[in-house]
């Protein structure tokens, strides 16, 4: 039973995500402090701040905006990571491994908002 956002393996999965970054984003040039570096560590905390926010709401229609946000922040978070590896501040490894994180994440946000449209409708 999901009794708080805290339950939700989607938030789970995206708290692990925002750990990845910082330790990623650590690991890029000084010179990327209030750049790159900045955009992926806000992305990044973005997925799991919506899907708690959103959570937390009394209507489903601002459930289903705030996954929506959720969503478009990783997919902005994917585009750096590409930009990162593209500027050769992150590896192929590194940066197909979290890619692969958020695809999976990606996934279960699509597979969640499905869910309560559903319910919405019976």
């Amino acid at each position: 039973m999901i009794s708080s956002y805290r339950d939700l393996r989607v938030w789970q999965r995206s708290m692990d995500l925002v750990v990845r970054i910082y330790a990623l984003a650590g690991r890029m040039p000084a010179s990327e402090l209030y750049g790159l570096r900045a955009q992926m560590q806000r992305a990044a905390v973005s997925v799991p701040a919506n899907i708690a926010e959103g959570q937390g709401r009394d209507h489903l229609g601002d459930y289903l905006r705030h996954l929506s946000i959720a969503k478009g922040s990783l997919t902005e978070l994917e585009t750096h990571l590409e930009i990162a590896r593209r500027l050769g501040y992150l590896g192929e490894s590194d940066t197909a491994q979290v890619l692969q994180e958020c695809d999976e994440i990606g996934k279960m946000l699509g597979a969640l908002s499905r869910r309560l449209r559903k319910q919405a409708n019976t």
